[in-house]
């Protein structure tokens, strides 16, 4: 078994939830989550309807953290991009093929991918899927505000935009340019 230890001066339950103007009950320090509930209301989306074929909800959004449910159809997919921070992807149900430069690598119901930063990637479903997407950047230890160079805001900017653009249901997908 593995304890982490944890400096509890740099994080505390709370903490940055004044920077999120927007939805900050996403941000509240115990989140509990029904995902066939969140995963029905994906299906009556406008976004679910349109040819993307796919619905999100950033259910989890803090300055450093993101959680993201995607809902895809059969057959459709998210063009390539890129995240600055880390991320996860939990295959919740179906399957998705995950493109990356050098691979192909399919994630099946219970699946758990991570990307390092930066690493380009797209998502195509192989059938109706849902999956589970976590973003984490980098905090300042000494700031608790958004600790991204410009760069790595824009770069991410770009990728949600994508996604924004593609699912059609602005609002309901992971922006970091909302929180400032």
């Amino acid at each position: 078994m593995f304890i982490m230890a944890t400096n509890l001066s740099t994080c505390r339950p709370g903490d940055g939830i004044e920077a999120l103007n927007r939805l900050p009950g996403l941000a509240d320090p115990l989140l509990q989550i029904d995902f066939e509930r969140e995963l029905q209301q994906l299906r009556l989306e406008d976004s679910w309807q349109r040819e993307t074929g796919r619905s999100s909800k950033t259910i989890a959004k803090y300055p450093d953290f993101r959680i993201v449910l995607i809902l895809m159809k059969s057959g459709t997919r998210m063009r390539q991009h890129r995240a600055e921070g880390r991320i996860s992807i939990q295959q919740l149900k179906g399957r998705v093929c995950i493109h990356l430069a050098d691979r192909k690598m399919t994630l099946s119901t219970g699946n758990l991918l991570v990307l390092d930063c930066g690493v380009l990637h797209d998502v195509e479903a192989l059938e109706e899927s849902a999956l589970l997407l976590t973003i984490a950047w980098r905090r300042e230890k000494t700031d608790t505000s958004e600790s991204m160079s410009p760069t790595q805001r824009h770069l991410d900017e770009e990728a949600v935009a994508r996604m924004d653009d593609e699912s059609g249901a602005p609002g309901t997908t992971l922006n970091p340019s909302r929180t400032a």
